[in-house]
């Protein structure tokens, strides 16, 4: 009998708010691009979106989540945040902020809630997918039920 999977921080979080999402294990732990991990869950690239962490001018932290096969624009990124410009925070600094290493960063059960962007493209889809909060699982629900719980908005995020 195969072993059952631990449940992640975001599992839980989403369990605790009676929210609906299925997960997806792809068995890897290493990190993989985003487009190899929609590959390995036979999705298309427009459903399997990435999570990017930024630090603005004013030293604030923020959360943009985009489809993996897209570019961050870091200038409408830095419009939406109402920032004077933004930069991508390095993966070193990424586990400390945020509990989670890179390849495994979910939008949901960070250590702190940060303000959240999600592409707009988000609400083309029925589901999409989103790291579960460790490499080698993603969780797969509804866009607006995701943008609800975590308060987040919606913004053309990509070049």
């Amino acid at each position: 009998m195969a072993k059952k999977e631990e449940k992640t921080n975001a599992m839980r979080m989403l369990d605790r708010a009676k929210l609906k999402y299925q997960v997806h294990f792809y068995g890897c732990t290493d990190f993989l691009s985003g487009t190899k991990v929609a590959d390995l869950l036979h999705q298309p690239y427009e459903k399997v979106f990435k999570t990017i962490v930024v630090q603005g001018a004013s030293k604030s932290y923020y959360v943009f989540c985009l489809p993996v096969d897209k570019e961050l624009d870091l200038k409408k990124c830095a419009k939406a945040a109402q920032e004077k410009s933004v930069e991508m925070v390095y993966k070193l600094d990424l586990e400390k902020l945020t509990g989670y290493i890179a390849g495994g960063c979910s939008p949901v059960g960070m250590k702190k809630q940060l303000k959240t962007w999600i592409d707009e493209s988000c609400l083309e889809q029925e589901t999409i997918c989103f790291s579960a909060g460790k490499r080698g699982a993603q969780i797969e629900m509804n866009p607006y039920d995701l943008i609800a719980y975590l308060q987040a908005k919606t913004a053309s995020l990509i070049k």
